[in-house]
């Protein structure tokens, strides 16, 4: 797997001369952007989640395009309809022990966010970059994933991924405004809040951001970690996959396939095909994503062939290189698109759990890809 093989597909989202998007002080901030004009630094504008998407797109990582209401749009949405101050009264010396009461100002908080509409002239941004991403994509209505992306979201020392929502599959402005404001509301979930409370950051200065992006229209999908996520072993890169959208893999509903690859030479040092019963793929008639059984020819399948699990494997080293860290990956395989230009990364954060720890504190003294080579090589297995 050559790096300039795959460098004209890399490029999917990025464009040649991206944009930097203003920061605090800096003027006025947008209430939508494109997401290559976003980049490491741009968390306070646009979360954790779109900022990382825009920093792959610049560092020439495959990524479906989109663009993001960014946290100034949801303040002030916020704002103009008087919410901030309804939302801040509901919390107002809220007992993150007591989840019975979370639970009631939660839900409250939440219903009255995606009971108001937005302005108009945030609407008619919104509907304008969608009907331009479906101009880029070739198709009417282009479906996309609307995805939250709050400011405190994919920190090192806290794990906040999956407290928000996202929503895949969505079709049409109105139907994109409406899962916009779901995931704001998304928010103020009694889990987001007590999580937010016993960690000690302050929900009054807390923000969202809502990212749209190309639905990628997914044969197989899953997670890739470039640590090994049982042992802290940093020579490895751990694939997961299924069938269909990588819902089945994130949510634990499946046993998914798993793989185990050498960070040097990657090759498939451990594989194991799991019987996999479901997965979501798309209703052709609802356009929306739905659990389906996997057909009995096809469970004990492998969902990724071994050149992908290698291309995945290349592009997570890649990653973690522009990062410097172990990274969570989310990723897809576009049955829509021919292989070579089919792999596309929809998500990467840092790696929490063995990162957080002092490398003498791993379980696997094989802390590096070479000692694990040497190590394999004195105990005579075969590496490569």
């Amino acid at each position: 797997m050559r790096e300039t093989a795959g460098d004209g597909g890399l490029r999917a989202g990025a464009c040649p001369h991206p944009n930097p998007l203003p920061q605090a002080g800096e003027g006025v901030l947008p209430s939508v952007c494109w997401l290559q004009d976003c980049h490491g630094d741009s968390v306070p504008l646009v979360g954790g989640k779109c900022a990382s998407l825009g920093e792959l797109i610049n560092a020439g990582v495959r990524v479906p395009p989109g663009f993001a209401l960014t946290t100034a749009g949801s303040r002030r949405f916020m704002a103009e309809a008087g919410l901030d101050l309804e939302v801040r009264s509901l919390l107002n010396g809220a007992d993150a022990a007591d989840l019975d009461a979370l639970e009631a100002a939660s839900m409250r908080i939440r219903a009255l966010i995606e009971a108001q509409p937005f302005s108009e002239d945030i609407e008619d941004e919104v509907a304008e970059r969608y009907r331009q991403l479906s101009v880029r994509c070739g198709m009417p209505a282009v479906p996309v994933a609307v995805r939250s992306s709050a400011t405190a979201e994919d920190l090192e020392g806290a794990s906040f991924a999956g407290q928000q929502d996202t929503y895949l599959w969505i079709r049409g402005a109105d139907a994109v405004l409406h899962h916009m404001r779901r995931c704001i509301s998304s928010l103020y979930t009694a889990r987001a809040i007590a999580y937010r409370a016993n960690k000690g950051y302050d929900d009054i200065g807390l923000a969202i951001a809502v990212g749209v992006q190309k639905m990628a229209n997914s044969y197989t999908a899953g997670v890739m970690f470039t640590i090994h996520p049982a042992n802290g072993d940093r020579s490895v890169i751990v694939i997961d996959s299924n069938f269909g959208f990588g819902e089945s893999v994130v949510s634990g509903e499946v046993t998914p396939d798993h793989f185990v690859v050498n960070k040097v030479t990657l090759d498939i040092i451990d594989r194991v095909v799991s019987q996999k019963l479901v997965c979501y793929t798309v209703d052709a008639k609802e356009q929306v994503s739905r659990a389906t059984e996997v057909p009995f020819e096809r469970q004990r399948v492998q969902s990724l062939i071994d050149d992908e699990v290698t291309e995945l494997a290349w592009m997570g080293k890649r990653i973690e290189k522009h990062y410097g860290r172990p990274m969570d990956i989310e990723w897809a395989v576009d049955k829509d698109l021919p292989a070579g230009g089919n792999i596309f990364i929809l998500q990467a954060r840092p790696e929490t759990v063995w990162s957080a720890r002092s490398r003498a504190a791993s379980n696997h003294p094989a802390g590096t890809a070479m000692d694990y080579i040497l190590s394999a090589m004195l105990a005579g297995k075969k590496v490569g």
